[in-house]
């Protein structure tokens, strides 16, 4: 959905729409994950630990809700905005380990521009579920796309794994990189050129 011009006075309130979390079958959970693995949830040191880890996994899994601001392009900016290094955290579905790294989100104004800290509020947005990277990179940038309706929107993630980097091939350091493109930044070769650029990345 874009945003027309007669909201535009009207900052969009943004709630990530999920199912509650359930803190004490979480917590049960936990309990019992324990006991399978041969640990006595009862004991002095992992007495609360149940509590602790169900607090946590609901911390990472719910996106803070923000006011979506835009204001009018007056000037006819045309030129490539880029945040750079925005903090990504997120949890990999496959092994509910964390990934985390760092978003560059860039987009090409049309007739409205964004308030900066937006972007970064976008990406927690989408990174604070069970996700993987190649999926919240499109997310984040398919999300822009829609409420934005600039010219040209770009998010490049890079990301290290603790599901790489602890356990399998313990690739230590090892970080993925994923991008996703709309409009002038997809189209032409010389926008998308200049984008992967600035993000210090080579097209």
């Amino acid at each position: 959905m874009a945003i027309s011009a007669d909201l535009e006075s009207v900052p969009l309130h943004i709630v990530a729409r999920r199912e509650e979390i359930d803190l004490p079958a979480a917590q049960r959970a936990v309990a019992d994950l324990l006991t399978a693995l041969g640990r006595d949830p009862q004991s002095a040191h992992l007495a609360d630990t149940p509590r602790r880890v169900a607090n946590a996994y609901a911390e990472m899994l719910t996106p803070r809700e923000f006011e979506l601001t835009t204001f009018p392009n007056d000037e006819g900016y045309d030129e490539l905005v880029l945040a750079k290094d925005i903090p990504v955290q997120s949890l990999c579905e496959h092994h509910l380990l964390p990934f985390q790294g760092v978003a560059h989100v860039g987009y090409l104004p049309g007739d409205r521009i964004l308030g900066l800290s937006k972007l970064a509020r976008v990406v927690e947005l989408f990174a604070r579920d069970f996700q993987v990277q190649e999926r919240l990179t499109k997310q984040v940038a398919d999300w822009l796309q829609d409420h934005l309706d600039p010219k040209g929107v770009g998010v490049v993630i890079e990301a290290e794994h603790q599901c790489m980097s602890l356990r399998g091939v313990r690739a230590a350091g090892s970080r993925t990189v994923t991008s996703s493109l709309h409009g002038i930044l997809r189209d032409n070769p010389s926008s998308r050129q200049e984008f992967f650029a600035l993000t210090g990345l080579t097209p």
